[in-house]
């Protein structure tokens, strides 16, 4: 791991520490789930980048879950195509919270760009290297939505 790497995991690390100290909460329909395209299965011929509706839901990559999650907490998700685009969304009036999920780096500059807004990181995992058929913890990605919710905006389990 190189020093760069490091710095930015303690950057997001540090980030979600005060993040959580601060304690913003939101409403699930103000609250999104950000995620980048390599998620998806690389050999996927489903286009999820246009429309999340497409995905099959066969299981093969986490995006499955990423909808099912939303669905469950009423909350947004969108696929991150490129920083730029990411920003724009994460910066929208409607946006009061994100989860934003992504390797450290991309986290680190996506936090600059959008600060002040109340943002809980999730580094991906790479175990095919970067940007290709990444995965997510999704307990880790849970617990996030669930800090940004009132406990009454939580669904029992059932």
């Amino acid at each position: 791991m190189s020093i760069g790497e490091v710095l930015d995991a303690k950057f997001v690390s540090l980030s979600n520490m005060l993040q959580k100290l601060k304690g913003s909460k939101c409403p699930p329909s103000s609250l999104l789930i950000m995620f980048p395209h390599c998620i998806q299965w690389s050999k996927c011929p489903q286009k999820i980048t246009l429309d999340l509706n497409e995905c099959k839901r066969c299981g093969k990559c986490k995006v499955m879950n990423l909808i099912a999650l939303s669905e469950k907490y009423g909350v947004q998700l969108a696929v991150a195509t490129g920083g730029r685009a990411a920003l724009q969304r994460v910066k929208s009036q409607d946006i009061r919270g994100v989860v934003a999920i992504a390797c450290e780096k991309e986290l680190r500059i996506g936090l600059m760009a959008a600060f002040p807004k109340a943002i809980f990181s999730v580094p991906n995992l790479r175990p095919h290297g970067y940007c290709k058929d990444t995965d997510i913890t999704m307990e880790d990605v849970e617990k996030c939505v669930r800090g940004f919710l009132e406990e009454s905006e939580v669904p029992s389990k059932a």
